[in-house]
């Protein structure tokens, strides 16, 4: 059975994107307004990067379940985690850059020394899911 789990959101980092967001929309606007083209081009690419980015991983961050992998998807950027290399799980507040949107996170150790931060909204769903399908695979 797959089961997506959204990514938490701090409100801070809401504030933080969202002013992006306007500081980016802003100036695109005006130059749109205006009809000037020098004043349109520069501004185009501040807004679909400044602005579309941080909608992007805000509405795309999340994390799936599937009965043999962890699939973590964030904006453009994808990771494909087995199972059954999953090591170790520990909550932390790390602030280092991943496909989080919370400091509440879990740091998910795999592999050969190979860790990723993830912050789903229901954790304790999240980590019967797991704990359930890494005992049904030992």
């Amino acid at each position: 059975m797959v089961q997506v789990y959204k990514s938490k959101i701090d409100t801070w980092l809401v504030v933080v994107l969202a002013a992006a967001i306007i500081l980016c929309t802003v100036p695109f606007l005006l130059s749109l307004i205006s009809g000037n083209s020098d004043e349109l081009l520069p501004t185009l690419p501040a807004f679909v990067i400044g602005a579309g980015i941080p909608l992007w991983l805000m509405t795309t961050t999340c994390y799936t379940l599937t009965d043999s992998a962890l699939l973590v998807k964030s904006g453009p950027f994808k990771w494909q985690i087995p199972i059954q290399e999953i090591n170790g799980i520990t909550p932390t507040r790390n602030p280092l850059s991943s496909p989080a949107l919370s400091l509440d996170r879990l740091r998910i150790d795999y592999g050969r020394g190979q860790s990723i931060m993830i912050s789903p909204k229901q954790k304790s769903e999240f980590l019967q899911h797991l704990a359930a399908r890494r005992a049904q695979m030992s």
